[in-house]
């Protein structure tokens, strides 16, 4: 039997089968943006012919399948969501254009303010109040609810966000209003704030509850219309969906919280890259993934990945806990251009699959960073993914062309202009994401995943001082690959906003309730064992913002539980910002829970033939290392354990090109992955 991932990229779509001895089969088909999951069955169809199966008989023998989705993604980006009204409490319907009462940049006067995904004329207030303590001050209103109701109706909204004041203490008027709602305008789809993100802070609330309801149609859509067509080739296995925080849930759990997909995509990638920390034994890795449109960047630390509850897609804000993963406008897509005053930039427009890079042949005109690394002869134009695509390189070089023109300079200058300067940007962007909390990544390894990562992580390593970089086998489609490492995830939070010196008690009831509330939901979804993770959001009493401790080997029952909690932070508080204050008062303010399904995980049995020495090339290309030089190819698929490769020198495979430089070297280990020690100049 089977198990199958599949991660939607803005590119290509990758796909992965892990069989029953444990191999690995890889498998790209072009993205299908208008339907995703057109791309989807195609690229089943491949990968069915590379297991001399037909779909329908790989799909009837797969009992799980994983799936990463940039539905949400790409209706955040470009602004194709549902259109949105909000129901809130009478006289806060304006919260989300007053936000936190902050700019992006406070200090320029011209930036125009964000356009809210809910124009004023779709918000309505409704009569009723509830108290910060969830007491009832005013009743639910029903006139006043069914005036709303009917404007909703005149304004043809196809999807409603409910957020009424103090929802996360009483859910009860939110409920009433959902049930009305769907009793009065059946089809719409509905998100309650109480459902969605039961925690205090109101901007927050709203906003994620908007971004939920203006995501969720085209997510329940899609799933809807995958399930549909997987079901009708034969798959009557598991479907389950990757979401932000690295774990994933069945469709309905992804419908009906569609904004926790909204890094789908990227979070299996960094579930990839947690399972190879724990196969090198290396705790320490960056992960970098370069696809066709973007690069995603993210930490793991001591083997586990970052958890963060302010992330954002989009100028929008949503406080649902997310993988912090910086994503930077820089991929195999991106397109270069010279300014006015004869400034060379890449990005942040992108070629995207269609038309795609001028070298593709779809019709592409733009210059592209893939174009630029065909110029340069990193790419083959007769070896693109294992011989079955031909590239164009008199049209990658006419692209390319004009950025000479326009700078002065030679085609082969233009061209590595491009990639230095895509190099240069996706190396500031791992420096924002490791400086910025103390950390240094001279001491990290980087893992270079991704279709377009293999050709660029070596330069942007040497530019960090990073001395390694670790190349899986699978890692142009590391992503689909790690989403068959994830586990079944439900978290559950809630506000009990106190001082933990004397909130013991509460803090034993908030997380049983919770533990109740999580294991019951698991247990409705997977039979196998689960296990219980703890949290907090704690913060010092003069703070506005909280941070994330985790509390896991803390015991409940201990009769020391809040000196222990309270140490916890205050070690969280000085890991994070150098400094600890262990005489302030310690603000407990939201329990978390989180329900995790431990599924089989991916056995890497390694390369059987361990055949050392020196490899031997499969040709030699010429390609622009500063100057002309003759450079020897390799086969990856050749390669097994401790081959010794030094550079210069090229790896291809069928998925992915690999570039080591003059100073670099190469090592196979046990696993047939790559290791490159990186050197200097």
């Amino acid at each position: 039997m089977y198990t199958i991932g599949i991660d939607v990229g803005g590119t290509f779509t990758d796909l992965v089968a892990i069989g029953p001895d444990q191999s690995a089969v890889f498998a790209k088909s072009p993205s299908t943006p208008a339907d995703q999951s057109l791309g989807v069955m195609t690229g089943l169809e491949d990968l069915a012919g590379k297991l001399g199966l037909d779909r329908a008989a790989l799909l009837a023998k797969t009992t799980r399948l994983v799936h990463g989705t940039t539905v949400a993604t790409n209706a955040l980006l470009e602004r194709k969501g549902a259109k949105v009204a909000l129901l809130t409490t009478e006289g806060h319907r304006d919260v989300l254009e007053m936000r936190e009462g902050l700019k992006g940049d406070r200090y320029d006067l011209r930036t125009p303010p964000p356009e809210p995904l809910v124009p004023r004329e779709r918000r309505f207030g409704v009569r009723e109040r509830l108290g910060p303590d969830g007491a009832v001050r005013i009743p639910l209103d029903d006139a006043s609810l069914s005036e709303a109701i009917e404007a909703i109706r005149r304004s043809e909204a196809t999807s409603v966000a409910v957020c009424y004041l103090h929802a996360y203490r009483n859910p009860a008027h939110e409920i009433a209003t959902v049930e009305r709602l769907r009793r009065e305008l059946p089809g719409v789809y509905v998100s309650r704030s109480s459902d969605v993100w039961p925690q205090i802070k109101e901007f927050e609330r709203v906003s994620t509850t908007v971004v939920n309801s203006y995501v969720g149609p085209a997510v329940q859509h899609y799933l809807g219309n995958l399930e549909r067509r997987l079901a009708g080739a034969g798959f009557a296995g598991s479907l389950f969906i990757i979401l932000s925080h690295g774990g994933m849930a069945p469709v309905e759990e992804a419908s009906r919280l569609a904004a926790g997909t909204v890094l789908s995509g990227p979070a299996g990638g960094i579930s990839g890259c947690r399972r190879c920390a724990e196969l090198l034994g290396f705790a320490d890795l960056i992960p970098f993934d370069m696809g066709g449109t973007s690069t995603d960047i993210s930490l793991i630390a001591d083997g586990r990945a970052m958890l963060t509850a302010d992330a954002g897609l989009a100028g929008e804000r949503i406080a649902l806990r997310s993988l912090d993963i910086a994503s930077i406008a820089a991929g195999g897509g991106s397109i270069a251009s010279v300014d006015a005053g004869g400034t060379l930039h890449v990005g942040p427009a992108s070629a995207g699959s269609q038309p795609g890079p001028a070298c593709y042949g779809n019709g592409g005109t733009a210059p592209t960073v893939t174009d630029a690394n065909v110029v340069l002869g990193y790419l083959g134009a007769e070896s693109f993914m294992g011989g079955r695509r031909r590239l164009d390189r008199p049209a990658a070089e006419a692209a390319v062309g004009k950025i000479g023109t326009a700078l002065g300079v030679s085609l082969e200058q233009s061209a590595a202009g491009i990639y230095r300067m895509v190099n240069l940007g996706m190396a500031d962007g791992i420096r924002l994401m490791t400086l910025r909390r103390g950390v240094d990544p001279r001491r990290f390894a980087m893992v270079s995943f991704g279709g377009a990562a293999g050709l660029h992580a070596v330069e942007v390593a040497r530019e960090l001082e990073i001395p390694r970089v670790i190349v899986p086998v699978a890692a142009s489609v590391l992503s689909a690959w790690g989403m068959l490492a994830s586990d079944l995830r439900y978290e559950v939070g809630r506000t009990s906003i106190g001082t933990s010196r004397v909130g013991a008690e509460t803090i034993r009831r908030v997380f049983a309730e919770l533990e109740s509330v999580a294991l019951s939901r698991m247990k409705a979804w997977f039979e196998g064992p689960v296990r219980v993770e703890r949290s907090a959001e704690m913060r010092y009493g003069e703070q506005i913002f909280e941070i994330d401790v985790d509390l896991d080997g803390i015991e409940l029952s201990a009769p020391d539980l809040v000196e222990q909690i309270d140490r916890r932070f205050h070690q969280r508080h000085e890991s994070l910002y150098t400094y600890a204050s262990p005489d302030q008062e310690v603000v407990f303010v939201n329990a978390r829970v989180s329900a995790v399904g431990d599924v089989p995980r991916i056995n890497e049995n390694g390369a059987t033939e361990n055949r050392g020495g020196t490899a031997n090339p499969t040709s030699v290309r010429t390609v622009f290392l500063g100057g002309p030089a003759e450079v020897p190819v390799y086969d990856f698929a050749s390669l097994g354990p401790n081959h010794r490769i030094t550079g210069p020198a090229l790896i291809e495979s069928e998925t992915t090109t690999i570039l080591i430089g003059r100073t670099d070297s190469l090592s196979v280990n046990a696993l047939g992955w790559l290791e490159i020690e990186v050197g200097r100049g």
